[in-house]
């Protein structure tokens, strides 16, 4: 393919296991993604970015890799995924996969090698340390719940695990590990992939090994190698090629995120950062009800995009992903059909006119929600099981839990794909490894394409916008307003151009805001006419020229 500004890119993410099922397994699979490629050229986005597909016990849904070269039987071949990138390229459709190089599966022959003696070269390649059996070498959390170290028998030490027990952290301080990453990485660009997204990539250097006032975070996110890390990375890699790249980034600062994506420093391209996904958490804590600050989502939205764009770095930005809630349910309003669209369009404005690489979760484009499951058997991801019981072992009551999961849990963005009002919403013909949300039968893809009206054709329009207008790639950023409680202002300048954007985030009709203008075109609006309020989660993209 011709080498593109990724710059005025979008990017589509793919959680394959609950896209599209071909064989009734219940299952989705890389097939299931090329039957749906007309879909994405209809919608208009750069590229495709898939979750994890590699060789897996998927003890964290494919996140724990035991073979970085081979493709899991259960989302098909290699040869299935060689020919979605043929046929997405044929299509102009670039394909971004997912990559996790802090830790591997514990099934991994580097980590089963490592376990058979201290002296194995591969014993080196992950983090073991000395302890005793009742006192593991520092007192990290891990966070998805437990001590960070796993006790390991056989070797009678402990080896460093910041996710899953049956994920163990790689050791970076390693050369030939270091290598053995970089050659894998060239395999997949020589077959084809166009980009890499980096699995909690600042979490891969380590500092001291000391145990901590808090879950340990210091001591290894953006630790002391990771830019040197990333930069040798990207020397033996993507550098220089077309390859599109971001980094997950945990927990991370605004200053380290300039320098993981200036393009003097050759690091990475873009990054994601979760902050602005923290303002539904009081005092940090996750597991627990609340509604969201809109001031503080504000501000940091704001923050990162002002400093960004000062600084030459590059945001990635979005709502939604395999791990967050469906932000219609969580910053918008699903409770009826009407606010529901109205909230999603609302939502994607707000969202899409801001400086960055949008990034659009399977569903969110037709407005999905989440589903809002009642008993615990319903859920499969690690994380909420482990939350389950630990907020149990609080003495916590049950029914208070299951609420809580249902606003919290990553199953929220895991429930299959709506492609219609058939049964299992046309994801699969089998039994759904997860089931689907109860409203497949209104919300579905072949609903959304019939009407004209729908939240699917406000993203499509946007994605347009991003193609053809520069001052929504290139142009500054100036925040309005950023204490007003119903309403996200921003505009938006390059060169003559300029765009304002006003969401209402409020159920309830608002005053136009007076130190901005609304003079100009609107390329966009969630309504079909103009009144003298701004209604209901009303949002506009207005256009003018002329500074």
């Amino acid at each position: 393919m011709t080498a593109m500004d990724w710059r005025k890119s979008v990017v589509y993410e793919i959680y394959p296991k609950s896209f599209n099922d071909t064989t009734g397994s219940g299952q989705g699979d890389i097939k299931g993604i090329i039957e749906k490629l007309d879909y994405f050229k209809m919608l208009g986005v750069d590229y495709l970015w898939l979750t994890p597909v590699y060789e897996s016990p998927m003890n964290d849904n494919g996140y724990d890799i035991s073979d970085y070269y081979e493709v899991n039987p259960q989302f098909g071949s290699k040869e299935d995924l060689q020919e979605l990138i043929e046929q997405a390229h044929g299509k102009g459709i670039r394909i971004m996969m997912d990559i996790v190089i802090n830790h591997t599966s514990t099934k991994h022959q580097w980590f089963i090698e490592s376990r058979k003696s201290k002296d194995s070269k591969y014993r080196d390649y992950y983090i073991w340390r000395d302890g005793t059996y009742d006192h593991p070498p520092t007192n990290w959390e891990s966070k998805f719940g437990g001590n960070a170290w796993a006790y390991d028998q056989q070797t009678n030490q402990y080896y460093l695990r910041l996710f899953d027990i049956t994920q163990a952290d790689l050791n970076w301080e390693n050369e030939d590990m270091r290598r053995d990453i970089y050659e894998m990485i060239n395999y997949w660009i020589d077959f084809g992939v166009d980009g890499f997204r980096f699995d909690v990539i600042n979490l891969i250097s380590k500092g001291e090994f000391k145990s901590s006032d808090g879950p340990g975070k210091e001591f290894y996110t953006d630790g002391p190698k990771v830019h040197e890390y990333i930069n040798e990375l990207n020397r033996n890699t993507f550098g220089g090629r077309d390859v599109m790249t971001v980094g997950e980034m945990s927990s991370t600062t605004i200053d380290h995120c300039l320098k993981y994506t200036n393009p003097e420093r050759n690091e990475l391209n873009s990054v994601f950062n979760f902050h602005h996904l923290k303002v539904d958490y009081p005092d940090g804590e996750k597991w627990t009800l609340a509604n969201f600050d809109f001031l503080e989502l504000k501000r940091i939205l704001m923050d990162w995009q002002v400093a960004m764009d000062e600084g030459g770095g590059w945001n990635a930005i979005f709502w939604c992903n395999h791990d967050q809630p469906r932000v219609v349910s969580r910053f918008g309003n699903d409770e009826t059909e009407e606010d529901r669209v109205l909230s999603g369009k609302m939502l994607a404005i707000a969202l899409h006119g801001l400086k960055g690489t949008p990034y659009i979760y399977q569903g969110e484009e037709i407005g999905m929600t989440d589903p809002k499951f009642d008993r615990i058997d319903q859920y499969r991801d690690v994380e909420s099981l482990n939350a389950y019981s630990i907020l149990r072992d609080r003495g916590m009551d049950s029914g208070q839990i299951m609420d809580i999961l249902a606003s919290k849990s990553r199953d929220n963005a895991r429930t299959p794909m709506q492609w219609n009002d058939s049964e299992h919403g046309g994801f699969t013909e089998g039994e759904p490894w997860i089931d689907v949300p109860d409203r497949y039968g209104d919300i579905n893809v072949t609903r959304a394409l019939e009407d004209e009206h729908s939240i699917f054709y406000t993203y499509q329009k946007l994605i347009q916008l991003r193609h053809e207008l520069d001052v929504l790639t290139y142009g500054n950023v100036k925040p309005y307003l950023m204490d007003d409680e119903n309403l996200f202002v921003y505009t938006r300048t390059y060169e003559d151009e300029n765009i304002t954007v006003i969401a209402n985030f409020r159920n309830k009709e608002v005053p136009y805001p007076e130190k901005v203008s609304v003079e100009g075109e609107t390329l966009l609006s969630n309504y079909d006419d103009r009144k003298n309020v701004l209604r209901p989660y009303e949002a506009l993209m207005i256009y003018g020229q002329g500074k």
